[in-house]
């Protein structure tokens, strides 16, 4: 869910008196391993899963900086989604909204995914202790989708678009797919108001990029090669926006050298402009439950968007930095409100997708 990217190449390699091609395999690990893996974690699910195999298609739901913040506990007619607040994100994420929100995409996919294998419930959010969101099921006609079939596929890819326009019956279907009660999704398509909303993001992103621990937060979940992301199966693995795999020494300092807020609005600009339109979701309240419809509302509008054969990335800068959470919410006629969401769609290339950790490690 979160839209960090960064991009370096042979010429900032050099820099540092190497390139791309001089790194060794020992220090970056195998691109073929690390595909191979991401491909597992997104194989077809059974038939008639366990309910491990439905928590497996629950994690591959958008989260920010792929922290994956989930728990999953099993019992007979339930699985319950707990927050895990040891992998929070407390500078991009001061008050857990991007975590809540997070629990309601792996919600949606594990209703989607029960539901296709005969095994429909109801999702909602328990406000005891520290929140969780619930999932009763039963067993029932199995009722597939094109949103289920699209969780493997999903993914959230930060290039730029080709600028195609979206037909105006798929723009209904990413509308339609995103109606959620208590969620309201705003489409932005034309030019203008693209350009209006990149001059938030921008601006925004010039000020997170100076706040104090956005840049150490950022390094802990940066995975620079195979290798690494591989070793700990979460984070944001660099080649997933088109950077060459580096050993992990040598990607902070490489992080220092080539990205500024300069360089990052730049790109940032460039790939708002050749998107084909910007989805902007909003609760009808700024609280945990609702942070979870928004959740399930963005999850199922980038399903559907990758059932159309569209990507989607997020650019979330205007929501973490709370100044100007009242300029976007005004901007998208909704004076008052806190915007959950900003998401870009458009038509593009897909790149590597990133991995999950074991189904194991996420069991309560």
């Amino acid at each position: 869910m979160k839209r960090r990217d960064l991009l370096w190449g042979a010429g900032a390699l050099a820099l540092v008196g190497g390139s791309a091609a001089a790194i060794s395999f020992y220090q970056t690990g195998s691109s073929e391993a690390y595909e191979a893996a991401a491909l597992d974690a997104r194989s077809t699910l059974a038939q008639n899963p366990d309910l491990k195999d439905l928590v497996r298609y629950a994690t591959l739901a958008a989260n920010g900086h792929n922290t994956q913040p989930w728990r999953f506990h099993l019992t007979d007619g339930r699985i319950e989604i707990r927050p895990d607040l040891s992998r929070r994100t407390p500078v991009v994420d001061a008050d857990d909204h991007h975590l809540f929100v997070s629990l309601g995409c792996a919600a949606e996919n594990l209703s989607l995914a029960a539901q296709a294998r005969g095994m429909p419930g109801d999702v909602r959010f328990d406000p005891a202790g520290e929140g969780a969101v619930t999932f009763d099921y039963a067993r029932g006609a199995a009722v597939q989708s094109v949103l289920f079939d699209a969780i493997p596929k999903r993914q959230s890819t930060r290039s730029e678009y080709d600028g195609r326009a979206v037909t105006a019956d798929d723009l209904k279907a990413l509308a339609d797919a995103a109606a959620v009660p208590g969620v309201d999704v705003k489409l932005i398509t034309d030019k203008p108001g693209i350009a209006r909303v990149r001059d938030v993001v921008v601006a925004a992103n010039s000020v997170q990029m100076a706040q104090d621990g956005f840049m150490p937060e950022l390094k802990s979940w940066l995975r620079f090669n195979p290798r690494a992301a591989m070793s700990m199966r979460d984070g944001l693995f660099t080649a997933t926006g088109g950077n060459p795999a580096i050993p992990s020494w040598l990607g902070p300092i490489m992080l220092d050298l080539t990205m500024s807020a300069s360089s990052e609005n730049d790109r940032y600009s460039a790939q708002m402009i050749s998107s084909s339109g910007i989805a902007v979701f909003t609760a009808e309240k700024a609280d945990h439950e609702h942070w979870v419809l928004a959740g399930r509302a963005c999850q199922r509008f980038t399903l559907q968007a990758t059932a159309l054969g569209m990507k989607v990335a997020y650019m979330n800068q205007p929501v973490e930095v709370e100044s100007f959470r009242p300029e976007l919410a005004s901007l998208i006629g909704l004076p008052g409100r806190r915007p959950d969401i900003v998401i870009r769609f458009g038509y593009a290339p897909a790149l590597p997708y990133s991995l999950r950790r074991p189904v194991e490690a996420v069991l309560v």
